[in-house]
């Protein structure tokens, strides 16, 4: 795998990623949104990996928190300044420096600090972003490649190492660690949790918020690349890539009408 060409870092006035960049055209589109969650389907098979969300984390009660916080951090390294970024950044690798132990599945020592343990989460997360905003024609591969360039720089903030740069090195990632990753029973409860959410109350008071969640995780679902599909036993049946797609499309609809309903401003291009 190749890495991305040595650039001298952005100036603390500016972001780590700059106005223009590929990072920001893609996390500040709301179709990333349903890609991070497709990555934690994605993520989620990894055995290794996901024994230190299982061990070290209340996945249940922990929940909505959890993605919040996961969603802040992704945004705060695409469009805050460079300070606030490397902050972000630094609290994330103290955690991580905490989180380790031995996997259950395969009986192996994990730590979340691995590079590569790091380079699985941020590979999973990165073309799970993409492939969802690609899939709606609004990037093409050039931007694609691009992206998963620049993106190259957040994952190294957290020590991954190694990471793939374009499309076809994501692909020859995902073949080559295939071999480690299985539907084990944790994988298998940790997306019967994202399927099945628990619903914070106020939400829980409003009637259509369990049939949104299950139509957003399903279209995360469908997002999937197709070997994970398999991995999962999930069926392919005709039109399901259709109706992905068009899934995506109205949840994205969704969330801009929502964003122009309470006035929030979009991320900063």
């Amino acid at each position: 795998m190749s890495s991305a060409p040595f650039s001298p870092a952005p100036p603390a006035r500016e972001g780590l990623f700059p106005a223009g960049s590929a990072t920001r055209h893609v996390i500040g589109d709301p179709a990333a949104l349903v890609g991070g969650i497709s990555a934690l389907f994605l993520q989620a098979l990894h055995p290794r990996a996901m024994a230190g969300v299982e061990q070290h984390s209340s996945f249940p009660d922990d929940f909505w928190p959890r993605l919040q916080r996961t969603a802040g951090y992704v945004t705060t390294l695409a469009f805050a300044d460079l300070p606030t970024a490397e902050k972000a950044a630094a609290r994330v690798r103290a955690i991580h420096r905490r989180v380790r132990g031995i996997d259950p599945v395969t009986g192996l020592p994990y730590a979340a600090d691995d590079p590569d343990l790091l380079r699985w989460v941020h590979v999973s997360e990165v073309s799970s972003f993409a492939s969802a905003v690609r899939r709606l024609g609004l990037i093409d591969g050039e931007e694609e490649d691009r992206f998963l360039a620049e993106q190259v720089r957040a994952g190294e903030l957290l020590g991954a190492t190694d990471l793939p740069v374009a499309r076809a090195e994501v692909e020859a990632y995902f073949a080559a660690v295939r071999p480690e990753l299985a539907a084990s029973a944790v994988a298998r409860r940790a997306a019967a949790r994202l399927l099945l959410a628990p619903l914070p109350w106020r939400l829980a008071l409003f009637t259509p918020a369990r049939p949104a969640w299950t139509f957003v995780a399903a279209v995360a679902v469908g997002l999937l690349p197709d070997w994970a599909k398999q991995l999962y036993g999930i069926p392919r049946l005709p039109g399901r890539d259709a109706a992905t797609t068009a899934g995506l499309a109205t949840v994205r609809a969704a969330l801009l009408t929502f964003r122009r309903a309470t006035g929030r401003p979009a991320p900063p291009r």
